[in-house]
């Protein structure tokens, strides 16, 4: 279908351009007001040409492929049993002892004793002479 649209396209062009073709050897060189345009047919031909080219692009091309996501599945995880573990050796916690009780003794007893004098002699029940 689409290879005889192609032809039938190509043969049109063809005629097209072979008919035309003739009929302007016609009007070369002899004026009759066709210089007044100043190249309007050529703007007309390529805008009409483009728009040919557009519509001709958007028939031929092939409809946009759509993706479409996998539906989801779930896989169950295999069946497993476990070894119980090895024996295992646990220490005993680290025991930490207190230190010693802090002993405290009592103070000794404050009494008055004045400085001995430089060369004083003792006197017997305390105090010098």
């Amino acid at each position: 279908m689409i290879k005889r649209f192609l032809l039938v396209g190509a043969v049109l062009v063809t005629a097209v351009a072979a008919v035309s073709a003739p009929a302007q050897a016609d009007w070369r060189g002899r004026g009759y007001g066709h210089h007044h345009h100043h190249g309007g047919g050529v703007a007309l031909g390529a805008i009409v040409g483009l728009g040919a080219g557009v519509a001709l692009g958007a028939a031929l091309a092939p409809p946009p492929r759509v993706y479409y996501a996998p539906p989801p599945v779930y896989y169950a995880p295999p069946p497993v049993v476990y070894a119980p573990p090895p024996p295992v050796y646990y220490a005993p916690p680290p025991v930490y002892y207190a230190p010693p009780p802090r002993v405290y003794y009592a103070p000794p007893p404050v009494a008055y004793v004045p400085p001995a004098p430089p060369y004083a002699v003792p006197v017997q029940g305390g105090g010098w002479k």
